[in-house]
Parts: C-alpha cells; structure tokens; sequence
C-alpha cells in the first residue's frame, strides 16, 4: 500500500455529528502527557444531551490537511502532537501554534534509516514518559530486512534498541506505547500466510512485546530474558490503557474478523487457529470482533468508560462501553461512518478529545484534495474535551 501524492497545505474544517450512546464522560483526569495545544474551534458548537441514552453531540473539527498516510501521533509537553508518515519516514509537528488555516505543521526529523514498503515503514511513536529531561521519542520502523523499535532525540541519528521482529510484504505490526507501569509495549505482525511465528516463544512476530527503555525484557515479564509479554496476534496496530490500567489492543488483517482483545501477562490470543471469538477454546476469546471488511481496526483509545477503534475497511469509529469487571455494555456505536474514509491512528488527547488520522494517501484509497487529515473529536456530554 503506497502513497499516491504528497501535499503541505493545511486547514480547519468543523461540522457536528449526532451519536446515539448511553456513554458518559468526566472531565478528563491529571494530565500526564502535556497541555492542550491552542486548537481552532468548531464552526458549530455542540450541545450536550441531558438523557442517559439520549442523542450526544460530537465537534468535528479537521486539524490539518494534506499529510501522507500519518501512522502514529504522540503529544510533547507543550501540547504539541508528533505524527509519523509512513512512506516518507518524517516525523511532523503539530501545533502547538495555530494561524487561520489550522495547526501549524513543520517536519520535527526524517528517519533515513526506514524503508518503507508494503504496510511497513515509519509506524510507532511514544514520546519518552521522562522528555522534560531526556528530550528522548521511541519509534517503530521499518527497514529492508527486520522491523525495529528504536529511540532518538529529534535531530538526531536513531538508535536502534529492538531488532530482529519480522519484516514481511504485510502483518508489520508497530504499535508502541508506554503503558502506566512506566515500561515501554509494542506490537508485532505474524507477518506469514500461516501464523507460523505468533505460537512460537522464540519469535517476535506476532507478539506484544514489553521492555525497558534500553530494549530490555521489562521486571515481570512471564519469561524474565523474553521481551514477550502476550502471544498469538496477527497484526498488533494499537495499544492503550484505561482508567483502571486495564489494556486494549486491536487485531487487524485477521481474514473474517477484527478483534479488540483485553490483554493480560502471558495470554495467548490464538492466531491462527482463533480467528473472532469462540473459535479455539484454549485461546483468550476478545472483548469485541466485527467483520473485517466492516472494520479492519488500527488505532485504540480510551476515555472513561469508553474505548473507541479507527477502522480502515471498516471506514468508521466502532466505541464500546466497558464496564468496571470488564463487560461490554449495550452495542458498539459507530462514528464517522464513510465521511472521512480509511481511519487509522487514534490517541486520547490531554485535553480528553480524541484525535484520529485519515488513511487515504495509499493504494487501497481514495483521497480526495484535502486528504490525509487529522481530526480531533470532542464529545458534548460530560466536558471531555474542553480547552
């Protein structure tokens, strides 16, 4: 899946979506990743529905325009976004500074390093939960032979601190995050056409991987020399964690379903014997699966009670209710279904907004003259996104 063009122009565009949910969201908790940037406003502003299981309204508002098939997005201190391009290996900065056109863009680092084909290239990126001082960012990449999580000072060279997870065609994984326990997680593609590598302990394919800033096997990991922390994944292409440090990942490119797994040590997830639930009892069965040509999920945030996946086939947001013991509640509701196409990073803002990425500058989409784009969603009910 390659790039089809190049573009620099950025804009803001806002519209208002209604969305049946009987979620609620508080306002967001201490912010541990920085302050809001200084964001352009809707057009419209949304109301706030006052009936449980009522009509919530959501702010749309497009942050920027014109980027190429942005993967990753990480916020620095200042508020300001760091997003990845896959194909091109830069590193963007995003805001936090604003003129009449949207944030402000400008290219923080290029990796020369990255080779991008396929759907590898320059995926991951978490920003270094000590930047303040260390001014340090972690990205996944890859290159001609392996995939690799690396780490570098923007500027300069990055220095590789994992090697050897599988490089293949597709299934290149690259989902990275720091979790709440300080350690760095990141996940791998299967990358085979027959899994071959997801059961085996040995490999990094097809794994969640947890590590130290070093790339060393994180304290507590199942096996203390392995990095492995969970197993039998095809295509890990989001993390993250809710209130109650419970983890979220998806599964994309399974062959019938996409997967929103709760990830817990030393679980195997069952590929490629398991593919949606209850299809390999010996396996963890996931916490939600939706057809892949409605789905094919990426990114995974969390807000509250609620996590919400970017889906690419599926060309929408699918949000569920989790309760505290782990259930969902009620059905999946969609947003932005068809009206920005391919959807594929999805991060919890600090400011408790959800920002999202087009992902229509490759050979599967269909991009119009604005594409890619950033989004930023704020939902009416409750304050989550207030700035």
């Amino acid at each position: 899946m390659r790039s089809r063009r190049g573009r620099a122009a950025i804009a803001t565009l806002a519209v208002v979506l209604a969305l049946t949910s009987g979620c609620s969201f508080g306002p967001p908790g201490p912010d541990q990743a920085g302050t809001a940037p200084n964001l352009p406003g809707p057009s419209v502003a949304a109301t706030a529905s006052a009936s449980p299981g009522g009509e919530q309204e959501i702010a749309v508002t497009v942050l920027a325009k014109g980027l190429e098939v942005p993967w990753g997005i990480a916020f620095l201190p200042d508020g300001s976004a760091l997003v990845t391009e896959r194909d091109t290996a830069r590193i963007l900065r995003v805001g936090p500074g604003s003129d009449a056109d949207g944030l402000q863009v400008s290219e923080a680092a290029r990796l020369t390093e990255v080779r991008a084909s396929g759907d590898g290239g320059l995926l991951g990126i978490a920003v270094s939960p000590r930047y303040a001082t260390d001014k340090t960012v972690f990205v996944y990449y890859s290159t001609s032979t392996d995939n690799r999580v690396g780490k570098l000072v923007l500027g300069k060279l990055v220095q590789p601190i994992v090697t050897g997870i599988p490089r293949s065609a597709q299934q290149n994984g690259g989902a990275l995050a720091f979790g709440p326990d300080g350690f760095l997680y990141a996940g791998t593609g299967d990358g085979t056409p027959a899994g071959s590598q997801a059961q085996d302990p040995k490999n990094l394919g097809g794994k969640i991987l947890r590590m130290t800033t070093a790339g060393k096997p994180a304290p507590g990991n199942p096996v203390k020399t392995s990095l492995v922390w969970s197993s039998g994944h095809r295509n890990v292409q989001g993390l993250t964690w809710d209130k109650t440090k419970r983890m979220f990942a998806t599964e994309n490119t399974q062959p019938q379903f996409s997967e929103l797994n709760v990830v817990q040590k030393g679980k195997n997830y069952g590929w490629p014997k398991a593919d949606g639930a209850g299809t390999a009892k010996k396996f963890t069965n996931p916490l939600a699966a939706w057809p892949t040509a409605d789905s094919s999920c990426g990114g995974v945030a969390a807000l509250e009670t609620l996590v919400a996946t970017a889906c690419l086939l599926g060309k929408r947001i699918y949000m569920i209710d989790v309760t505290g013991n782990g259930t969902v509640l009620g059905k999946a509701q969609e947003l932005l279904t068809g009206k920005y196409g391919r959807l594929r990073a999805l991060v919890a803002a600090p400011d408790g907004s959800l920002w999202v990425s087009t992902s229509n500058q490759e050979d599967a989409g269909e991009p119009d003259p604005e594409d890619d784009r950033l989004i930023r969603l704020v939902f009416s009910d409750g304050g989550a996104g207030r700035s």
